[in-house]
């Protein structure tokens, strides 16, 4: 069996998908998260556009090969929000992603099933209205190599169709690579082969 080298996630950032249920309202919102700090300033923002809520509940999930993730139920009862939410990030099987549902309270009491299907509800409607896209895991190289062995270099950059992320070209060149984790191995042995080219992980 092959290793999986892709991973699916959103293209770009969700807001306001409304579903109600006996007069409580249910905003979901979903963002594209690459860390934690991406997970509270989103959150922050959200508290501060829905003040007069009563629940700002989530879930995300973050990386590719090692994951992180959290639940959180926000004051509402143990895993009738949070858990709910992170269950239809794995049902889409999407990573990289934080899904926030503001909850307004209209007064009446949806019991645990209630708020267990509202949350994943939901959830599930903004991850419909989301565009999901599948991505390649890469990995990053740095290729040092003095200027003289600029054509070989570029060559192979060229005919392997590689992807640059930064270079700096002077007398002493330095280009960052981006290889697709199936082809990482070759293209390092690639480079690695060439006499005055130095090739090194990220």
């Amino acid at each position: 069996m092959t290793e999986k080298d892709t991973y699916k996630t959103i293209s770009s950032n969700i807001e306001g998908i409304l579903f109600k249920d006996k007069n409580s309202k249910f905003f979901g919102y979903a963002y594209k998260v690459l860390n934690e700090d991406d997970v509270k300033k989103h959150i922050a923002h959200l508290k501060k556009a829905h003040h007069a809520a009563r629940h700002w509940c989530y879930a995300y999930k973050i990386g590719t090969e090692t994951t992180i993730f959290r639940a959180n139920d926000d004051g509402e009862p143990g895993n009738s929000a949070g858990m709910p939410i992170y269950n239809q990030i794995l049902s889409f099987e999407v990573t990289n992603i934080l899904i926030v549902v503001v909850r307004y309270f209209g007064g009446v009491k949806l019991g645990v099933s209630g708020l267990i299907n509202a949350y994943k509800t939901t959830a599930q409607l903004t991850l419909e209205a989301s565009h999901i896209i599948e991505k390649t895991i890469n990995m990053d190289y740095i290729l040092s190599f003095g200027y003289k062995n600029m054509n070989t270099v570029m060559r192979i950059i060229k005919e392997k169709n590689l992807k640059i992320t930064n270079q700096k070209l002077e007398l002493d060149c330095e280009i960052t690579i981006s290889v697709r984790k199936k082809e990482a191995e070759t293209i390092f042995k690639t480079f690695d082969n060439l006499y005055e080219v130095d090739i090194k992980k990220v």
